[in-house]
């Protein structure tokens, strides 16, 4: 079995309680909701996504709109839980949008929206994060990637609170993670949860530029304003350098990254990666 599809096997349905949600460290971030969800701390719930937003891109304000109109079993709204219009959006791509972590950190009500990413990508952060387990765990930081695409979450937060809980993931060097918003790729919703981003197998590497050979599936969700989310990112070092190549988190499992490639390269320099604004 591929590690692809091991990473979506795990992503099955969980308890509804957050702190009985699986956070194994040697496995982090893993396992991550397989569709969109409102945690609290009490609960895990199920929210369904009403109409996907016709056009090319939405905006703020759409954004808002969308994701408030998810309705909970008994006929509520997210708009009911918390206030949209005081929120900012978050791309959540790794620890936080794990439900026992954020129950953990004392993250707030918030909802986990599915989304796509185009030609970026999660890859491993260089440094550890020795909190847990030793020698520590990689967190997820985002990468330019030309051509790739791949599921992650997003999610709406109060300014006060999306500053807390990015900073959880400096441990105990500050400044180590910042929220950036993007000046490259796409980030748009997405319908499809059970897409696969390409395969190993499917990247071709000359031994300078590393290229994906299938194309793109074709969108089904309106994109989303870069200018209007916020992206944690590794900016202390950046993310790994597995001579010249990218590690992506949905082809290398924490342990597998760590034990056998980890240390074996060096480091990309985080704005070298990326473009922000």
């Amino acid at each position: 079995m591929s590690n692809v599809q091991q990473y979506y096997l795990c992503r099955l349905t969980m308890s509804s309680s957050p702190r009985l949600w699986p956070n194994p460290p040697r496995n982090s971030p893993l396992p991550l909701p397989s569709k969109a969800v409102f945690f609290s701390s009490r609960e895990i719930s199920d929210i369904q996504a009403p109409k996907m937003p016709e056009g090319e891109q939405i905006g703020l304000s759409e954004l808002r709109d969308f994701i408030g109109e998810h309705t909970f079993e008994d006929g509520s709204k997210v708009s009911d839980q918390i206030d949209v219009q005081k929120c900012r959006p978050l791309l959540i791509a790794g620890e936080l949008a794990n439900p026992y972590r954020l129950c953990d950190i004392a993250a707030p009500k918030m909802p986990i929206i599915p989304v796509r990413l185009e030609d970026i990508c999660r890859t491993w952060a260089d440094n550890l994060d020795a909190r847990d387990i030793s020698p520590g765990i990689h967190h997820v930081t985002i990468v330019r990637s030309p051509g790739w695409w791949e599921n992650t979450f997003i999610t709406l937060l109060e300014p006060s609170e999306m500053k807390r809980i990015v900073q959880w993931l400096d441990g105990s060097r500050a400044n180590t993670w910042a929220p950036k918003r993007l000046a490259e790729g796409t980030i748009r919703l997405e319908s499809d949860l059970e897409l696969m981003p390409p395969s190993f197998e499917q990247l071709s590497w000359d031994g300078v530029d590393e290229k994906v050979i299938p194309e793109m599936p074709k969108a089904n969700g309106p994109a989303l304003d870069l200018a209007t989310i916020m992206v944690p990112i590794n900016t202390r070092i950046g993310c790994y350098n597995s001579r010249g190549r990218v590690n992506r988190c949905s082809h290398f499992a924490q342990t597998e990254f760590h034990e056998n490639m980890f240390r074996r390269g060096s480091s990309f320099k985080w704005s070298d990666m990326i473009n922000c604004l």
